[in-house]
C-alpha cells in the first residue's frame, strides 16, 4: 500500500506547524521519529496526542509524587482509562473525575452534558457499571456582594447564564442517561469569570473477574468500531483545551462536542453485555483526540500495532478528510478490540441494542498506528511515540509574593459590621447557600441506591447487588489555594477525609481534577507544582492513594488566571448501615460537642489571623487576605478517628464539619434538618472556642466565622454524654460541650453579648438564595 498526500492537504510549514501548538524542537523530533517530514495528518494527530491535555507533558513528572499503591488499589494511576479499588468480596469500583472547562465556557449547556457523558464511558470501559456521578463546579459570582453598591458587576448576567446552562447540561446528560447525580460543591468566585471549572465524576461497580482493559491485544484480532457516527464536531476538541482561553475563543465552537445521552445509553448496555459474554481483548473509549487517541494508545499498552481503515469508518457528514476523521471528537462512541471468531456475536449484540457497529481493522505486531484510506496510508507512526514519547517538561516556578498573616494592610482596613447580620449575609452566599436550585433539577434517585440525598457532608449509595454501601466526595478551597497553595492541596484532602467521617465512612482512595492557569508562567507552575506536593503529603498520611484523575491547565482568560484548583474526589466504605451519619441534629435536648479546637490554641497565631482565607473577610468585606488556615495532618488523624470511634459505638446522632464560614454556619446548617428545623443554645464563653476574658468585636467575629481546621460537630442524646466524653479523653483528642439543640432559635453566647437568630429567617436565607439570583419572582418555587 503506497503512502499518499491527499491532494487537498495543505504543505506542512513551520507556521502550520506552530498553528498545531508544536514548537520547533518538537517537530524536529517528530521527523526524528518518522525519518521523514510528517503528512498534514500525521502532524495533526501528534499535535493532539502531545497536546497538554492527552500527554500532561507539562505535569507528569509533577504527578509522579503521588501516591498510587496500596493494598486495596487493583488498577493504579495512569494505567488504564480509571483506577480501580477492591471493596471485599470480590467486588471493586472503578472511578475517575475529569474537567470540561474550556468546552463549557464556550457552550456552557454541550460542555457540561457532554462532560459528563465522557466520564460515564471511562467507568463503562473498565467493565463496570456506573452508579452515580458527582460534580465540583465553579463560576464567577451570580450576586452582587454589596446589594447596596452603585457599582454593579457587568459580568453577572453572564455568570448566571453559564452556571444554568452548565447546570441544565449535566441535568439533561445525566437524567437521560439514567445514572443519578446525587452530590457535588460550588464555588462563585471572581477569578472563575470567563472560564468556569466544570469536573464531574463516575463511580462504577464490578467484579474482579469482570475488570476490561484498554489493549490491543493479540495479532490479527478484529478492531471495532461502534457507537455514534463520526462527524466534524469536537474537532481537535484536545488542543484546544491546551491554551487559553481568548476574545477570539468563541470561533472555536466546533472543538466542542455535541452528546446524545440516549445513544449513550444504549451504548453502554451494547458494551456491558459484550464484555459479559467474554468477546472482548480490549475495549477504550474515544474521548480526548478520538479515534487517533483510541488507536495509539490501545496499541501501545500492549506493545502491539493497530491498522484500520478510515473508508469503514461510520460518518454522518460526506467528504471527511483524514485529519478530519482521526481528530474529531463526535460523542457516544467506542473502539472495541474483539477476540477472533466472535465477529459476529459483536455483531449481533450491536445490533440487539441498535448500535452502529463497524469491523474497522485488526491488530498487528509490529507497533505501529496504520491509518489507510482510499487504498493508500493516510498516517504511519510508532504507537508508543505517541501515547508514551512526548517531550516532558520542568517548567521554570517562581513563588508568588505575598503580604501575608497580620502584616497584611487589609486587616487594619476592616470596617465595623454587625455580627448578627454577618451569619445571614454568610448564608445568602451562593457558595454556602443551599444547592436544591441545583439538584433539584438532577434526579439523584434513579437507581435507586441514594441513601443521603444532596445537602450533607457526603453522598452515601447503596449498591445492592455488591450489598456495599459507599460514600463520596468531592472537595477543594480554592482561595485557600491561591493564598497557598501547599496547604490548600492538604486541606483539601484532609476536608474530604473529614466529610466522608463525618458520614460514617473509612476513606479509601481519591481522584484529583488539578485545574490551573498557563504552566510557563513561573507563578502558576509554582502554584501547580506546591498543590500537587500538599495534595501527596496529605494522601500518604491518610493512607488515600491517588487512582488516577485529569489536569487541566491554561484555565486563564483575558479577566485573569483562575484561583489554583486542586479538586479532590474521594470515596469511602461504610461497613454498617447503622453507621450512616448525617449533618443534620435529630432532637431537641441533645447535647452539642465540638471535637478538635480552634487553631490559635496549639499554633499561637494571633486571633484576628485566624479569619485569614475565610468566607467571613471574602463576603463581607469584599477581601482575599491573609494566611490560609493550615491543617495539622496528625492532629486531623486523631479527630477523624475519634468521631469515626463514636459512629461505630452507636454513641453520634449527627455530625458536621466545620469549614466555609467558620462555627455560626456550621452550626446554622446542622440546624437545617430537611425533615423539621431544629434550633441550639450555644455557650461559648469558656474554653478553646472562645475567650475568658471580654472580645472586642473582631474577636466576636473571630470566634464566629473562623475557618479552623480539624473540627467536627456531633449531636450525643443525653443519656450517652458521659460515654461519649470518656471516649473522647481517652484518645486525647480535645473537645468542649458547646450547648444543646433547641427549637426555633439559634442563640450564641460570647462573654457577656447574647447572639439570636430565628431558624426559619436563618433556613430562608440560605435555602433561596441562589434562586434568588436566578429565577424571576414569577418562576421561584416557593419556601418549603
Amino acid at each position: 500500500m503506497s503512502r499518499k498526500t491527499p491532494p487537498a492537504d495543505p504543505v506542512v510549514t513551520s507556521e502550520l506547524v506552530k498553528r498545531h501548538g508544536l514548537t520547533g524542537e518538537e517537530f524536529k523530533r517528530i521527523k526524528e521519529i518518522l525519518g521523514r517530514e510528517p503528512n498534514f495528518t500525521e502532524l495533526g494527530i501528534f499535535s493532539v496526542m502531545w497536546s497538554e491535555h492527552c500527554s500532561y507533558k507539562n505535569s507528569r513528572k509533577e504527578l509522579k509524587k503521588f501516591p498510587t499503591a496500596g493494598p486495596n488499589i487493583l488498577v493504579r494511576a495512569g494505567e488504564e482509562n480509571a483506577g480501580v479499588v477492591d471493596i471485599g468480596d470480590g467486588w471493586a469500583v472503578a472511578f475517575k473525575m475529569e474537567s470540561h472547562n474550556h468546552p463549557s465556557a464556550i457552550e456552557p449547556f454541550q460542555g457540561a452534558a457532554t462532560g459528563v457523558g465522557g466520564i460515564i464511558r471511562d467507568i463503562f470501559t473498565m467493565g463496570a457499571r456506573p452508579e452515580f456521578c458527582l460534580n465540583s463546579l465553579r463560576f464567577g459570582p451570580i450576586t452582587e456582594r454589596n446589594s447596596k453598591s452603585k457599582i454593579q458587576n457587568p459580568n453577572i448576567a453572564a455568570n448566571r447564564r453559564l452556571f444554568t446552562g452548565v447546570v441544565s447540561g449535566i441535568a439533561h446528560y445525566g437524567n437521560c442517561v439514567g445514572i443519578p447525580t446525587i452530590g457535588g460543591e460550588i464555588y462563585f468566585d471572581e477569578s472563575f469569570e470567563r472560564n468556569p471549572l466544570i469536573n464531574v465524576f463516575c463511580l462504577g461497580v464490578l467484579r474482579h473477574e469482570r475488570l476490561a482493559r484498554g489493549t490491543a491485544e493479540g495479532a490479527g484480532n478484529p478492531v471495532f468500531y461502534v457507537g455514534a457516527e463520526t462527524g466534524r464536531d469536537g474537532l481537535a476538541g484536545a488542543a484546544f483545551a491546551s491554551r487559553e482561553l481568548t476574545e477570539q475563543s468563541r470561533e472555536d465552537r466546533p472543538a466542542v462536542q455535541v452528546g446524545d445521552p440516549f445513544k449513550e445509553k444504549l451504548l453502554l448496555e451494547a458494551c456491558l453485555e459484550l464484555l459479559a459474554r467474554d468477546a472482548v481483548a480490549g475495549i477504550q473509549d474515544m474521548g480526548a483526540a478520538g479515534l487517533t487517541c483510541s488507536t495509539c494508545e490501545t496499541a501501545s499498552r500492549a506493545g502491539s500495532g493497530i491498522e484500520i481503515d478510515l473508508a469503514k469508518v461510520p460518518k454522518r457528514e460526506p467528504g471527511m478528510t483524514p485529519y478530519e476523521i482521526m481528530l474529531s471528537e463526535s460523542q457516544e462512541r467506542m473502539l472495541i478490540i474483539a477476540k477472533r471468531g466472535k465477529e459476529n456475536l459483536v455483531r449481533e449484540i450491536f445490533e440487539k441494542w441498535d448500535v452502529p457497529c463497524a469491523q474497522i481493522g485488526r491488530v498487528t505486531d509490529d507497533g505501529m498506528m496504520r491509518v489507510c484510506n482510499d487504498g493508500a496510508i493516510a498516517a504511519e507512526i510508532p504507537a508508543t511515540a505517541l501515547a508514551e514519547e512526548a517531550p516532558l517538561y520542568s517548567r521554570e516556578a517562581t513563588k508568588r509574593l505575598t503580604v501575608a498573616g497580620i502584616d497584611d494592610p487589609g486587616y487594619k482596613k476592616l470596617r465595623k459590621i454587625d455580627d448578627h447580620e454577618a451569619l445571614r449575609q454568610l448564608l445568602r452566599d451562593p457558595t454556602i447557600a443551599s444547592k436544591n436550585w441545583v439538584y433539584r433539577q438532577y434526579d439523584h434517585t434513579v437507581r435507586t441506591g441514594t441513601l443521603v440525598k444532596p445537602g450533607s457532608d457526603a453522598v452515601v449509595f447503596f449498591v445492592r447487588y455488591a450489598n456495599k454501601i459507599l460514600a463520596a466526595t468531592t472537595d477543594c478551597n480554592s482561595l485557600y489555594c491561591a493564598l497557598d497553595p501547599h496547604e490548600g492541596g492538604k486541606i483539601a484532602v484532609a476536608e474530604a477525609a473529614r466529610n466522608l467521617t463525618c458520614s460514617g465512612a473509612r476513606p479509601l482512595a481519591v481522584t484529583d481534577c488539578l485545574n490551573f492557569g498557563n504552566p510557563y508562567k513561573p507563578e502558576n507552575f509554582w502554584q501547580l507544582r506546591e498543590a500537587v506536593e500538599g495534595v501527596a503529603e496529605a494522601c500518604r498520611v491518610f493512607g488515600t492513594p491517588v487512582t488516577g484523575g485529569n489536569v487541566s491547565l491554561y484555565n486563564e482568560s483575558p479577566a485573569g488566571v483562575v484561583d489554583p484548583t486542586p479538586t479532590i474526589g474521594m470515596v469511602g466504605l461504610i461497613d454498617d448501615e447503622k453507621h450512616i451519619t448525617t449533618q443534620w441534629f435529630k432532637e431537641a435536648g441533645d447535647a452539642i460537642i465540638l471535637v478538635g479546637t480552634v487553631a490559635a490554641v496549639y499554633d499561637r497565631r494571633p486571633e484576628i489571623e485566624l479569619l485569614g482565607g475565610s468566607r467571613y473577610l471574602k463576603v463581607c468585606h469584599g477581601l482575599k487576605i491573609g494566611t490560609a488556615p493550615r491543617v495539622e495532618l496528625a492532629q486531623e488523624i486523631k479527630v477523624q478517628n475519634a468521631v469515626r470511634d463514636l459512629i461505630r459505638e452507636g454513641l453520634v446522632k449527627s455530625a458536621h464539619d466545620c469549614s466555609e464560614g467558620g462555627l455560626a454556619v456550621a452550626l446554622a446548617e446542622c440546624c437545617f434538618n430537611p425533615e423539621k428545623l431544629f434550633g441550639a443554645e450555644i455557650d461559648c464563653s469558656h474554653g478553646p472556642v472562645g475567650r475568658s476574658q471580654r472580645m472586642s468585636h473582631s474577636d466576636v467575629a473571630t470566634v464566629f466565622f473562623n475557618e479552623s481546621q480539624s473540627r467536627i460537630i456531633v449531636s450525643v442524646a443525653p443519656v450517652d454524654l458521659e460515654k461519649m466524653t470518656s471516649i473522647l479523653r481517652e484518645s486525647g483528642v480535645p473537645f468542649e460541650q458547646l450547648g444543646k439543640v433547641a427549637a426555633a432559635e439559634l442563640c450564641i453566647r460570647v462573654n457577656n453579648e447574647t447572639f439570636r437568630w430565628q431558624i426559619s429567617d436563618l433556613y430562608n436565607d440560605w435555602w433561596n438564595a441562589i434562586r434568588r439570583a436566578v429565577e424571576s419572582d414569577t418562576e421561584r418555587i416557593p419556601s418549603l
